[in-house]
């Protein structure tokens, strides 16, 4: 008899897989919404490993898998070009960060980390997207403090639902976060599970 995470497991990859296909429909224009989008896509995945539905190894081998997946486009100099940007690896970042997470820490810490890694960075990036569009800049690779305001809400939401702390320390771990995602020395698909997981030595 098959293991009951194989189901779980097929229905998170389906919800990812229908991301991208929805993403390629709408074309290379949309290529930095379309990178939010898919990794929105990820959260029922990361339900599913909170719940117990996904072991954390089989989220890790599968979201390192993904990783890979996305690495060789790159290394060929054949982006999927619907999402992805030349000499751009933040998708790659993501998702073996997303590898790292629930192996390292504890459940409940790792699923909330992982959420600020796909809703909060998924609204920040929109909301950046259509706020340049808008006013007419250039929206790669920009940020402003209106999508610093989403992220902030969203990790925000999530702390308080997830970590076990206090209402100052759930309050500090967003604005941490959310500085951690803002500043542009590290890409922030790999400053913020670094920043996420020392956090935890306080939580």
């Amino acid at each position: 008899m098959l293991p009951g995470w194989i189901l779980y497991a097929g229905i998170a990859a389906a919800f990812i897989l229908l991301a991208i296909g929805l993403t390629k429909r709408l074309g290379p224009e949309w290529a930095w919404v379309n990178r939010k989008i898919i990794h929105f896509s990820i959260v029922p995945a990361v339900l599913m490993f909170y719940y117990g539905k996904i072991p954390p190894e089989v989220f890790s081998g599968a979201a390192f898998v993904f990783g890979l997946f996305q690495l060789w486009p790159h290394l060929k100099k054949r982006e999927f070009s619907w999402y992805q940007i030349e000499h751009n690896y933040g998708e790659v970042f993501f998702a073996f960060s997303a590898s790292v997470v629930p192996m390292v820490l504890p459940r409940e810490y790792a699923t909330a980390l992982l959420l600020a890694m796909a809703i909060s960075d998924g609204v920040t990036g929109i909301i950046r997207h259509f706020y340049f569009k808008r006013h007419g800049f250039n929206v790669k690779l920009r940020k402003h403090w209106t999508g610093s305001a989403g992220y902030l809400l969203t990790a925000l939401v999530i702390a308080f639902l997830l970590l076990d702390t206090a209402a100052i320390g759930k309050i500090g771990w967003a604005v941490i976060l959310t500085l951690a995602e803002y500043q542009g020395r590290l890409d922030d698909n790999l400053a913020v599970p670094l920043v996420g997981s020392l956090l935890f030595l306080l939580y």
